[in-house]
């Protein structure tokens, strides 16, 4: 009929086709996604590292648009969850367990990370003298706990919303859940206002998680193209350490308290497996604060408990922080030649107890306590410079224990609450006549 019906060349590829192939992309796992993006960044990176600086934007929008959603949603969730717990002693007990589980817990990874740096030796012979003092500018202040109690009850909660301040958002929260929970039905309306609040903001979180990738890629981008590689001969032996650590900690610490308290754990890594590698790669653990309480509440974790611990955990349970830092200790301690006898690491151990606990609100916080901790046992902190290029490498696995370390603490914190239930209802069973019978019947609920 003289119609010419041409054919797509092999090099032409149909629209259709290619919005199928963006489709499937698009449908992958974020995992998998965040995977291929760290390989596209680390490429560019090396190849263009003009490119790979400039494409760190991407990695600043992604972490903006969650530190603008997380107060909004964190705020709701504690005080709902405070709320609806029965009394005012039940948010009491909850807040004494956690921090108590805190204490013990990072004291117990401190001694790890000593001891393990202490054995490997790492530092002996580190080219110290290569550090600059100038790269610590702005940092070396230390810790100010006359601020650092300030910051938790801020003067005015809008600006301290403003400043994303996690601290005094949690106090505020706490005082407003406790007063809905003492007025009761007439904080009803207000407590459907927070739970539209909540629902709405973990939608926006949904929509904000979906292109973490394209942030893993910035950040990546920009850490191969800026830091490079040529540092990390020197101090392979620390990085090791590091990440050996790490390791010991969520391979055999977790596991065990996991045990004790019957928990899931390989099932609950499973189910934030995921978000633990977002923060890895974009070494933020509040990247992913929002989604990880729904996580948990998922796994069977009871919003009340997950609501107010997680956030309180981000501010005093680092566990990754802090054998970050147990470890730096030991490694400028060997590379000065300083005392590393017993007692020496003992107060060692001791002094990032105490100034680990300040690490809310301060920026560069690992550093910054860092510095504060080695100017008190005698180290200076030109030291500190000489981590600063490798630092990036030990923050992404630090920073992924940290999510998986605070949310242990709340299955903890929540198998402990709900064993206490079990065994008051069990009490107030009434108990029935004594005989063969009564025996059948009193192991009924242990069952």
């Amino acid at each position: 009929m003289g119609t010419d019906h041409t054919r797509p060349t092999s090099t032409d590829t149909p629209p259709a086709r290619r919005a199928g192939f963006w489709r499937r992309c698009l449908k992958m796992p974020i995992g998998v996604q965040s995977i291929i993006a760290v390989g596209l960044g680390a490429l560019i990176g090396s190849l263009a590292p003009s490119a790979g600086e400039q494409m760190k934007i991407l990695g600043e929008v992604f972490l903006n648009l969650v530190q603008v959603v997380v107060l909004p949603l964190v705020f709701p969730l504690i005080v709902l969850g405070i709320a609806r717990m029965e009394s005012v002693k039940k948010v009491g007990r909850i807040a004494g367990k956690a921090i108590l589980y805190f204490e013990i817990v990072t004291t117990v990874i401190l001694l790890i990370a000593v001891g393990l740096a202490k054995f490997t030796g790492i530092g002996k012979g580190a080219p110290v003298q290569g550090a600059e003092a100038g790269d610590l500018d702005g940092m070396s202040q230390g810790i100010d706990f006359h601020e650092l109690v300030l910051h938790a009850f801020p003067k005015n909660i809008f600006a301290a919303f403003g400043e994303g301040n996690l601290l005094g958002a949690i106090v505020f929260a706490l005082l407003v859940g406790v007063a809905m929970a003492a007025i009761g039905e007439k904080s009803e309306p207000f407590a459907a206002v927070l739970e539209s609040v909540a629902s709405v903001m973990f939608k926006v979180v949904g929509y904000v998680i979906r292109i973490a990738p394209l942030g893993v890629l910035g950040f990546i981008s920009y850490d191969v193209a800026h830091y490079g590689f040529g540092n990390l001969r020197s101090l392979l032996g620390f990085i090791a350490v590091v990440y050996a650590g790490l390791a010991i900690v969520i391979g055999v610490l977790f596991p065990l308290i996991a045990a004790i308290y019957r928990i899931r754990y390989v099932e609950l890594m499973k189910s934030i497996a995921g978000l633990a590698g977002i923060a890895f790669v974009t070494r933020s653990s509040e990247s992913v604060l929002a989604p990880l309480m729904g996580r948990l509440e998922a796994f069977g974790l009871s919003r009340s408990t997950t609501s107010f611990v997680v956030p309180l955990g981000y501010s005093f349970n680092t566990d990754g922080s802090v054998l970050y830092q147990a470890a730096a200790l030991v490694f400028l301690a060997n590379a000065y030649g300083a005392d590393t006898s017993l007692p020496a690491l003992l107060l060692m151990v001791g002094v990032l107890v105490i100034l680990s606990k300040g690490m809310a609100g301060v920026a560069s916080a690992s550093i910054v306590v860092l510095i504060a901790a080695g100017n008190s046992i005698g180290l200076p902190a030109e030291g500190v410079a000489l981590l600063l290029g490798v630092d990036f490498i030990v923050d992404m696995a630090r920073t992924g224990v940290n999510v998986i370390g605070n949310s242990l603490a709340a299955a903890v914190v929540d198998s402990s609450e709900k064993r206490r239930e079990a065994k008051r209802g069990a009490d107030d069973l009434p108990r029935p006549p004594a005989g063969t019978g009564a025996t059948a019947l009193q192991k009924e609920p242990v069952q």
